[in-house]
């Protein structure tokens, strides 16, 4: 299997070209929508390289809160289900945690620069 370049790396060039290449030589709506696919691409830069890593520990969660084992899908939608039945809520042991970490995580690669993420996650 070929190693390099990598997805990240692929998408991190064609950002880095878009940044500083095309998009100082656009105008108007032009250099917005340069800008717009740059910003996309570093939003599937972080994806590729956070997205494996929360989910990973999003299912340790899950499995611990709902009880057993399953793939991530599964038991993502069994939550949401319990949730929607008014089985489950805020106030189950483990839930609220389980929400913000995700939503933390979910932050972190979609917007890294969300003025409250540092709240978020203690750093502020």
């Amino acid at each position: 299997m070929i190693s390099h370049p990598t997805a990240v790396e692929l998408t991190e060039a064609v950002r880095r070209f878009l940044d500083e290449t095309i998009a100082p030589k656009l105008e108007g709506r032009e250099s917005f929508l340069a800008k717009v696919a740059a910003n996309a691409l570093a939003a599937v830069e972080r994806e590729l390289e956070q997205a494996p890593a929360a989910e990973a520990a999003a299912l340790q969660r899950l499995t611990t809160l709902l009880g057993h084992d399953g793939t991530f899908e599964t038991l993502n939608a069994e939550l949401c289900g319990k949730l929607e039945s008014g089985e489950f809520n805020l106030m189950t042991p483990g839930v609220l945690a389980h929400l913000k970490a995700s939503t933390i995580d979910q932050v972190k690669i979609d917007q890294p620069g969300y003025s409250g993420l540092a709240q978020l996650t203690g750093n502020g």
